[in-house]
């Protein structure tokens, strides 16, 4: 892969910055390979307590859906105050129709 900017440096130079990208990538790749490995431990655990406490799994149930829906009335009472926006400059624009909108 060229890069132009690479023009003006040397061949040890060029050498070293490609060395230290490809430094950067593999730590990268084990960085993101080691968070997927405990990523999975803890779902794997989190399974594991949640089999053996069903009561907990009933309490995160309910928690869960009420944030789901204290999230849908949060997004119904934005929609309904762009509404009222819109309503609002509707009415603007009936008594000043240079306004727009």
């Amino acid at each position: 892969m060229y890069n132009s900017e690479y023009d003006d440096l040397s061949f040890e130079e060029q050498l070293h910055l490609t060395e230290s990208l490809i430094r950067q990538r593999h730590n990268q790749q084990m960085f993101l390979r080691r968070n997927a490995q405990l990523l999975q431990k803890e779902l794997s655990f989190e399974a594991e307590l949640l089999e053996d406490n069903p009561e907990l799994a009933q309490t995160i149930h309910a928690l869960n859906m009420q944030e789901i829906q204290s999230n849908q009335q949060g997004l119904q009472n934005v929609l309904g105050s762009e509404e009222l926006a819109s309503k609002e400059q509707s009415v603007w624009s009936k008594f000043f129709p240079g306004l727009g909108g």
